[in-house]
């Protein structure tokens, strides 16, 4: 199965996520097979980035999202919404 999860990176205390496209039999921080975004825990979430049309290609393709990322993406597309306005 095809996940929509985040993936750890940067140093102890001061974890830095990418947003990323991986099989669920992978390690967390293994291999993927594409990343999407990135997010800064220490900034605002809408902060994150995310390529948008990648997502919705994925989840087309039938990609489950895990829940953490799911939180972040609805707050993302949250923020953008309201600029928009």
């Amino acid at each position: 199965m095809v996940k929509v999860r985040l993936a750890r990176f940067g140093a102890k205390k001061h974890p830095y996520y990418h947003i990323v496209v991986t099989d669920s039999d992978n390690r967390r921080d293994g291999r993927f097979i594409e990343e999407i975004g990135k997010y800064d825990p220490s900034k605002p979430m809408t902060d994150a980035t995310l390529d948008e049309a990648r997502l919705a290609y994925w989840v087309n393709e039938g990609a489950q999202i895990s829940v953490t990322a799911a939180r972040v993406l609805r707050v993302k597309k949250a923020a953008t919404a309201a600029a928009a306005s």
